[in-house]
């Protein structure tokens, strides 16, 4: 059992005791602490050991030993990342676009080079400029989302001595190449400045582009397909500003296309002379406005398309002849191809190739493409990338992911829907192998995660589900409500003092499967960040639902994180869960705080929790609080509760690498087969 030290909040009146506070201090005895916790779960985990083995195996059985991705074309070359044979990392390279049938390949970039001594990587940035000659890049080494930036000469291969610590996510290089924009954080890590480096200058003389006050708000940066001019905006959980600069001129003053105003949410691209805008501004769920390009102030917007009906419009993609609408329709991703002279014309739809698939714009660099590079994927389909004509709008096969040993016609895939208790109803991606019966003997794992109006994840092919279907167990992901499956009134009931929803929808699901569908002793749910608060919500409402839960990461101190403006991303994150600094808000957020809420000893299911001490999402001492708290509170089921935390190097989403990540999935697939009581090959 963890330490105590005696500590009091008191906020409203409210008095809450907790013990475990000194974990947040993160110090050596804090560090020793999560050392132990760590050998601890190696230790009761060891008997797995041959059958994690045995899932990474056939885990990275499906995954190619080389693999290419598709090709995209820019300014005169066609870039394409490589996988190489057993390493972990892309490679980065290019072939010039010639009349050479076969032009030899250039290597630009090796991140299996740059990882070399490390436990982890990630790269941020990955540009490169307008003259083709240099490439913009950017490391993560430990997991914390602080990027060193530097650039290469891709005519000798070497960096220049141009390097930029502590920078953020976005990028944007001058229409000359000699500049490049990027974002750095705030002592939270909140991205609130955007600068821009010229080359073969110092650091220090970098210029701040802009700066954002209000710790509500995050910036970021990017340059439109046209090439013409830099965007930048700010955004907070429901308001957003745009700044427009042209790439021709980086040091110009940005310029506001529309102002900010409280609940009003937009987002521009560049077409022709002209601002394509999404926005709320008229439209709850969104609609398509247009303004001319703004060079001294906001000019006027005019309604460009009336909304389609169903969709929560998403974003515009623009090109010379046409734009690409994305949006969600009944659940599902939706593509529409619309002529940019005739913005108000019905186009042509692309939909996802089966109901439980997804369809999305892939990397398209080319303003003046006659066609749309677009991606399909599902649970049980690998991607494709197909080239659409948007002359024709028809998919012509250009790329696709190989499985190895993976036959997709061996499974079932269907969506199923729930009524939740105040008569929703919740979809459910149900997926099983075709010799699975939906008769209520089959074990069951269900994923959720509702919030952001993030669809989390969106029908993405992973290598490592079949191995639970091959095993008999029934794998669900429950579009509860939160997320942004049905549009924005989905994600607005499942917020702030609608939260609860998210569990009722979770719950709902679990027990209609329960229903003659999958056998009710032996579900298991699991969830990440804000999907692991809703593992520790529905945990402590209803334990014996569950024969096992994994909470990753878990935002489990709801109140003590949200009170607290010292931790990161605290102030931003006001607009999604509520700020407990106004009584109204503080009684919601008590009301099924994890931490707060711990259930009943005696009926609790099998515990799994994940945390990572170099995390700037959930801080660790979160889920560690939370598993001193459990165990305190039930001394006899203590040692079924698991803590399984990266105190190296590490990410808030797990580890980086094609086979470390699925070495980690590994491990929580054979940890929830055990609890499931399924044998290694079935039962």
């Amino acid at each position: 059992m963890a330490a105590r030290e005696p500590h009091e909040h008191v906020a409203h009146g409210v008095r809450r005791s907790d013990a475990y506070h000194w974990m947040r201090r993160l110090d050596a005895p804090v560090l020793d602490h999560l050392a132990r916790e760590r050998e601890w779960y190696d230790v009761a985990t060891g008997h797995l050991g041959p059958l994690v083995q045995e899932l990474r195996a056939e885990m990275t059985g499906r995954v190619p030993a080389t693999d290419s991705s598709v090709s995209w074309p820019q300014h005169g070359y066609s870039y394409y990342t490589t996988l190489p044979e057993g390493r972990e990392y892309v490679q980065l390279s290019r072939r010039r676009d010639t009349a050479d049938p076969a032009p030899e390949p250039e290597l630009l970039l090796d991140a299996n080079v740059l990882a070399a001594g490390s436990d982890y990587l990630e790269l941020g940035q990955l540009k490169v400029s307008p003259s083709g000659s240099v490439l913009a890049y950017s490391v993560d080494l430990t997991g914390d989302e602080e990027y060193v930036l530097r650039f290469r000469s891709l005519d000798s291969g070497l960096d220049l001595a141009d390097e930029v610590p502590g920078t953020g996510y976005g990028g944007a290089w001058a229409a000359d190449s000699s500049a490049f924009f990027y974002t750095t954080h705030d002592e939270l890590w909140r991205q609130d400045q955007v600068w821009l480096h010229v080359l073969g200058t110092p650091s220090s003389s970098d210029v701040l582009v802009l700066e954002e006050p209000d710790e509500r708000f995050e910036v970021m940066v990017r340059l439109t397909r046209s090439g013409e001019l830099v965007v930048l905006w700010a955004e907070s959980r429901d308001t957003s500003e745009v700044w427009v600069v042209p790439a021709t001129a980086p040091l110009t003053a940005p310029v506001s296309v529309g102002g900010r105003r409280p609940g009003v949410e937009y987002h521009a691209e560049h077409a022709g002379d002209e601002l394509l805008i999404v926005t709320n501004a008229e439209e709850a769920e969104f609609s398509l406005m247009a303004c001319a390009v703004p060079t001294s102030s906001a000019t006027p917007w005019r309604a460009v398309r009336e909304p389609d009906a169903g969709e929560r419009l998403e974003s515009v993609e623009a090109f010379a002849s046409h734009v690409v609408l994305t949006a969600r329709f009944a659940g599902h991703p939706r593509l529409r191809l619309v002529p940019a002279s005739s913005l108000a014309a019905p186009g042509t739809v692309v939909d996802p190739v089966s109901p439980i698939a997804s369809v999305a714009v892939s990397r398209n660099e080319e303003y003046s493409a006659t066609s749309v590079l677009v991606v399909d994927e599902s649970y049980l389909m690998p991607p494709v990338w197909s080239a659409v004509p948007f002359a024709t709008g028809t998919r012509t096969q250009v790329h696709r992911t190989e499985a190895p040993g993976f036959t997709p016609s061996a499974y079932v895939g269907t969506v199923e829907t729930f009524p939740a208790p105040d008569g929703t109803t919740v979809p459910a991606t149900v997926l099983r192998h075709a010799a699975t019966p939906l008769d209520g003997t089959a074990p069951c794992v269900i994923y959720g995660y509702g919030a952001y109006e993030s669809v989390f994840p969106d029908a993405e092919w992973d290598p490592a589900i079949p191995s639970l279907l091959d095993r008999g167990l029934v794998y669900v992901h429950a579009h509860v409500r939160g997320g942004g499956e049905l549009g924005r009134h989905w994600w607005l009931s499942g917020r702030l003092s609608q939260k609860q929803h998210t569990f009722d929808d979770h719950l709902a699901v679990a027990r209609g499967l329960a229903d003659g569908l999958v056998d009710p002793a032996r579900i298991a749910t699991r969830g990440l960040s804000a999907g692991g608060l809703l593992q520790g919500a529905v945990l402590s409402q209803e334990p014996s639902r569950w024969r096992a839960v994994v909470a990753e990461v878990p935002f489990v101190d709801v109140l003590t994180t949200m009170l607290d403006r010292t931790i990161p991303l605290t102030v931003n994150e006001w607009d999604e869960w509520g700020d407990p600094s106004r009584p109204e808000d503080y009684a919601w957020m008590a009301a099924y705080s994890p931490y707060d809420n711990l259930p009943a000893p005696g009926a609790r299911p099998d515990l799994l929790v994940t945390g990572a001490v170099h995390d700037a999402r959930v801080m660790v001492w979160e889920p560690a609080k939370w598993v001193a708290a459990l165990r305190e509170t039930d001394p006899e089921w203590a040692p079924r509760c698991l803590f399984r935390v990266e105190t190296g190097a590490g990410a808030h989403v797990g580890p980086a690498g094609r086979f470390a990540h699925l070495a980690y999935e590994a491990e929580v697939y054979a940890w929830l087969l055990d609890r499931l009581s399924v044998t290694p090959h079935g039962g």
